[in-house]
This record gives C-alpha cells, sequence and structure tokens, in this order.
C-alpha cells in the first residue's frame, strides 16, 4: 500500500509517514543491540494511515488559513506570528489581523475542498476510483457572516 497524500489548497503536498519500522540485529564483541530505522520502502501501517487522516487533513487546512493570514498581514505592513491555530500581532493591530483573518477563512473556504481532496484522491489512487463516495452536498450556511462574528477567533 501507498502511504495517503493530497495537496493543500496552497499547492503543498503532504505525505503521511506512518510506515512500520525496520528491524536490525547489531552484534559486537561487547553486546548485541537492535537498531530500528524507517523508509519508504517498509510497509504502510494501514490503521494508521486511515485514522491519522482526517485530523492530518484538517489541519494541512488551518496551517492553509494560516498562511494565507501570515501572508495578507505582510502585505499590510502588520507583525506576525503563529503556532498551529494560534495567530499573534502587536496589540495596535489586532483589529485589522482579526478582520484579515476573516477575509482569509471565507476565501479559504468558499473553495471546494472537498470536491477538490476528492478528485485529488480518485487521480492519485486510482485503484480506489469509484468506491469513495461523492463529497455530501452544500448547505445553506452563508460563509460572510464569519467576518461578522465576535467569537469567530479569539
Amino acid at each position: 500500500g501507498d502511504s495517503v497524500r493530497w495537496r493543500t489548497p496552497l499547492g503543498l503536498p503532504v505525505v503521511q509517514p506512518y510506515r512500520r519500522r525496520g528491524r536490525k540485529i547489531v552484534k559486537t564483541i561487547l553486546q548485541n543491540f537492535i537498531v530500528e530505522y524507517e523508509n519508504d520502502t517498509l510497509p504502510v501501517v494501514k490503521q494508521k494511515q486511515k485514522s491519522a487522516f482526517p485530523p492530518n487533513y484538517i489541519h494541512s487546512i488551518d496551517s492553509s488559513h494560516m498562511m494565507l493570514t501570515a501572508l495578507a498581514c505582510k502585505e499590510r505592513g502588520l507583525s506576525f506570528a503563529g503556532v498551529h491555530d494560534s495567530f499573534w500581532t502587536h496589540a495596535g493591530t489586532i483589529p485589522e489581523m482579526n478582520l484579515l483573518l476573516r477575509e482569509t477563512f471565507v476565501e479559504l473556504h468558499s473553495e471546494l475542498l472537498l470536491d477538490a481532496l476528492h478528485a485529488n484522491l480518485e487521480a492519485d489512487f486510482p485503484a480506489i476510483k469509484g468506491e469513495l463516495p461523492p463529497p455530501p452536498p452544500l448547505g445553506g450556511l452563508d460563509l460572510n457572516l464569519v467576518k461578522e462574528s465576535p467569537y469567530f477567533f479569539s
């Protein structure tokens, strides 16, 4: 089997690294010990590939949002720092960054992300083509309301 892989909305490749570890016994005059190693020729750990995919996919979307926000801040001359889902700027520019992170969120999630993921997986894994259920239909949420939500991101 292959590692699950996809591309973020920014086009960055993501490859899950979950493979079995190799083991080698090293014998010396004084002792024997086991060395574990990893490489991409070893079999994948299918259960770990499956269970890790949903959170890893969401993290890749979140990181795309962080990058879009960082780029928007740079464009406006704002300082930006971030780790995972925590974004920082100077106290005086928080209101402007709050506006930018809402705008970039709407921009990012206005794309049909699950449709793109579905097409990506079917292209990269032809053996599952037709087996993946189609993405669910869009609901009625107006993403632009995020721009008015005081508790969207704090």
